[in-house]
């Protein structure tokens, strides 16, 4: 069978994990297909024809990607620059050019993935997507083929190494946050700029984008409630572990009689959940269905190897299905049509919360709070406080039974303008049956 050649548009961490795969395990991957993968060009701003692995003496290295698609060779096109303007392009382009693509682009997917996709379609060529979520774990597949004969019920991953990095070294060495985040930027876990991890918007590219693939629809990520890491100190782990809990970014997605609640932020989850174990800068996700209950994925999220075996992966997919004539056998969102849905006000869905407080310390606190959460109908469970450590600023927790966080807003709202509140308080959900 004759062999499929490649152009990898885009060198950065990612490119250069997939090209060093595919040369040098170059022999392993022939036998798995029958035939070889054949680099023909590559575009990188940086790279010269001796700065490319050994084995790609023959390919075209360019700084323009146009060259790359207009190559008669290349039959599948990596795009593997981000972003969502120039990737844009560059994937149009291929598609109308009759060539298919693989992308770790997740910003790009879950903003318009689905389009895209029907205009692959349309052309007759292929998408793929795997190295968008969770680098090396294939989850992608696991929803789309794996475990496609269930009825997914509810989704909760930890999607962004950057922020759970963060969080499991302020738990462990008790750091603050602004000094665990200064050294992950040192040891590249952080971007310059790490908005994009830290305020959870990475996350939630990655979490509608498994939404689509576990419950059939597709959602634009602005409308996913968001919120970020910044406001967690090492005094919320110390009163997280008095009621049995650890501090994650969660993404989760849940299907209910009422309709999809999806939402990315900061919760308390049991620390004999699967999920609490998970720390550094790794990635796992969880998923239960109707009928074959909990499975979980975990893995390295992110790197040039593990999101390069992602991308590798695929290529070899689409190469097999071009030459076998496959194409089109699984949709790449696993339903032959998502359907566009907004999740449900996550105000609607009900928790029990964690709300911690940081006051200017004085005789009847408690009773003013106990009275703005019984006028909105709010129980008590408990009030936590650690040994006093500055009066002028001392923090404590009040944890409420299941409510609704559209009432916990308001009760806050309200207390926010309290005198002897330091801060604003923060509130933190405590996600069930993990």
């Amino acid at each position: 069978m004759r062999d499929v050649h490649l152009g990898i548009i885009g060198l950065g961490n990612v490119g250069t994990g997939s090209l060093t795969i595919l040369t040098e395990n170059a022999s392993q991957i022939a036998q798995k297909l029958g035939f070889r993968l054949v680099v023909s060009a590559v575009c990188s701003r940086t790279a010269t024809s001796k700065t490319l692995p050994a084995g790609l003496d023959g390919a075209l290295v360019t700084e323009d990607w146009r060259d790359v698609i207009a190559h008669p060779d290349v039959e599948i096109v990596a795009e593997l620059i981000g972003g969502t303007t120039v990737a844009r392009e560059v994937v149009e382009a291929a598609i109308a050019a009759g060539k298919s693509v693989v992308t770790a682009n997740k910003e790009l997917i879950a903003l318009d993935g689905v389009a895209l996709w029907r205009q692959a379609a349309a052309q007759g060529v292929l998408l793929a997507m795997e190295a968008s979520v969770c680098g090396g774990i294939p989850v992608h597949g696991v929803l789309r083929e794996g475990i496609a004969a269930d009825r997914l019920e509810a989704l909760y991953g930890i999607l962004n190494g950057t922020s759970n990095y963060i969080l499991s070294e302020i738990e462990q060495n008790n750091s603050e946050f602004n000094a665990v985040l200064a050294e992950a930027q040192r040891l590249g876990y952080a971007e310059a700029d790490p908005t994009a991890d830290i305020d959870g918007f990475d996350a939630r590219s990655k979490l509608a984008l498994l939404a689509s693939l576990a419950f059939g629809v597709q959602l634009t990520p602005a409308d996913i409630p968001t919120s970020g890491i910044r406001p967690i100190t090492p005094v919320d782990f110390r009163y997280a572990a008095q009621v049995g809990c650890t501090i994650r970014l969660v993404c989760s997605a849940e299907s209910t009689p009422e309709g999809l609640f999806a939402a990315v932020r900061p919760a308390l989850i049991p620390k004999d959940a699967i999920l609490a174990s998970v720390r550094g800068a790794y990635n796992a996700v969880w998923a239960r269905g109707a009928y074959g209950a909990d499975t979980f994925y975990y893995g390295k999220g992110a790197g040039p190897n593990p999101t390069g075996v992602a991308v590798v992966s695929d290529l070899m997919r689409l190469a097999r299905d071009l030459r076998s004539g496959a194409a089109g056998r699984v949709s790449p969102f696993g339903f032959t049509e998502p359907a566009p849905t907004r999740p449900r006000p996550i105000g609607e869905q009900q928790r029990a919360w964690y709300l911690r407080f940081r006051v200017h310390d004085r005789p009847g606190i408690i009773a003013a709070l106990s009275a703005i959460l019984a006028e909105h109908e709010i129980s008590i469970d408990a009030v936590l406080q650690l040994p006093k450590e500055d009066w002028r600023n001392l923090p404590f927790v009040i944890t409420v039974e299941t409510t609704s966080g559209d009432r916990v807003a308001r009760a806050l709202e309200q207390m926010s303008g309290l005198d002897f509140m330091v801060e604003p308080p923060l509130a933190l959900p405590l996600e069930p049956g993990l």
